[in-house]
């Protein structure tokens, strides 16, 4: 039997593990057995630079905090692991390791499965998540489409202005 100092530690461990998939929009479980040390350094930056958690995690607490937070990982939660999590872009810790492992030709760093905004995903839904553009990205494509109507409106607008004025520059243009 353990002694209770032991048992108290990995508690804790637990809780701040629990504490830490409640409070994230999205949590990532990855296997990185093959990734040279190198390479877990680039990953981790580029993790670090979109505000996401990675650390190397034990199975066996991760999965009574997973259980705590009423998921069930017991069939992924094997092997190597370590969890990916973020308060931030949902899709970011997907999207990280799929173009890592495919601009690194790595095929032994995958996803093994994790929860998006509550939803309890499989690798395949994750790595699907994995090839669309960060939040950043789709907000400017969206902004952008609502753009171009008001853009060519107003290029029209002006064009009827000089047609109207017959011609002539405006008077600031003119000065120039």
């Amino acid at each position: 039997m353990p002694n209770a100092k032991v048992l108290e530690s990995k508690q804790a461990v637990v809780n701040a593990l629990t504490a830490k998939i409640q409070e994230a929009t999205s949590v990532v479980f990855v296997d990185y057995k093959g990734i040279t040390v190198a390479q877990d350094t680039e990953l981790r930056k580029q993790f670090r630079e979109a505000g996401v958690e990675y650390t190397v995690v034990k199975n066996t607490l991760t999965n009574f905090a997973t259980k705590n937070v009423g998921y069930d990982f017991s069939a992924v939660l094997n092997g190597t692991t370590a969890m990916a999590s973020t308060t931030g872009d949902p899709i970011a810790p997907a999207r990280i390791v799929v173009e890592f492992a495919k601009k690194n030709k790595l095929k032994t760093l995958t996803i093994k499965g994790g929860v998006v905004e509550g939803s309890v995903l499989s690798a395949d839904q994750l790595n699907g998540f994995g090839e669309l553009p960060s939040k950043n990205a789709l907000v400017a494509s969206v902004l952008g489409t609502f753009l171009a109507p008001i853009s060519s409106l107003a290029f029209v607008l002006d064009q009827i202005r000089i047609q109207k004025d017959g011609g002539a520059a405006p008077a600031a243009e003119a000065e120039a």
